[in-house]
């Protein structure tokens, strides 16, 4: 909401970085749904997230991402376990590395919390490869 100009240089450093993992489409689709009363929160979490943590040197977006869907898994946050797995198209992190983050969630956080995200990733995996056209946009 706030004019682009007024934005911190970690706000515009974390758009760009948002929109390489989680596609213009998407962002653009979250961007056209903030409201006067999120967007403090939207800056908020482009700023610290993404301009401050998913920008840095130290891991790859491939390790970052196996990372967060592990985190977000082990948390049961299924929305976001969903928009994670669906930016590895952009991340590079494969299906085999999800496996291998979610097979530690089931031991260090959880059986349950794995086997709920195994499905999650399952069912979006399956919309991912669906031919052009025989997927349907959820988010």
């Amino acid at each position: 909401m706030a004019d682009s100009a007024l934005r911190s240089d970690r706000y515009h450093q974390g758009m760009a970085t948002r929109r390489s993992v989680l596609g213009d489409a998407h962002v653009d689709r979250a961007i056209a749904k903030e409201t006067s009363f999120d967007a403090p929160f939207q800056e908020l979490i482009t700023e610290s997230a993404w301009g401050n943590v998913w920008s840095r040197p130290n891991f790859t977006k491939r390790e970052r991402s196996i990372v967060t869907i592990a985190l977000l898994a082990a948390l049961g946050q299924d929305e976001e376990v969903a928009m994670h797995i669906r930016a590895t198209a952009n991340t590079g992190a494969t299906k085999e590395d999800i496996r291998e983050a979610l097979l530690h969630v089931a031991i260090y956080a959880g059986v349950p919390a794995a086997n709920h995200a195994f499905k999650i990733a399952k069912s979006i995996y399956a919309e991912m490869e669906a031919p052009d056209g025989a997927e349907e946009d959820t988010k």
